[in-house]
């Protein structure tokens, strides 16, 4: 097993608009990304959950080019209104980051 925080290259998120936010997984070693991407544990699904979204408003997308994954999700609070805790959408990646991908050794 291993943390996505300890195999990705990038881990970030960011707005996609004052309605999305947008998260990026990118790994320098196009190896490792199509080890991590058979593993199938990055998906739709896991985003829903970890974000509380419908499975069907998750837009995931491997980049096998870019040896990256990309979601996009809506945001629960709208950028910049009462009760959002980042404008930016710059932190929410942070639960993504202790997800275990099981890789063979």
């Amino acid at each position: 097993m291993a943390l996505i925080r300890d195999i990705a290259q990038v881990c970030k998120s960011k707005n996609a608009g004052p309605f999305y936010v947008t998260i990026d997984v990118l790994f320098e070693d196009a190896a490792l990304y199509r080890r991590v991407k058979a593993t199938g544990t990055l998906n739709a699904a896991l985003f829903a959950k970890l974000y509380g979204v419908a499975e069907e408003d998750v837009l995931f997308t491997p980049y096998d080019t870019a040896s990256a994954f990309k979601a996009t999700l809506p945001r629960l609070v709208p950028a910049g209104d009462f009760g959002d805790t980042d404008v930016y959408g710059a932190q929410q990646h942070a639960p993504l980051l202790d997800v275990d991908i099981p890789l063979n050794a």
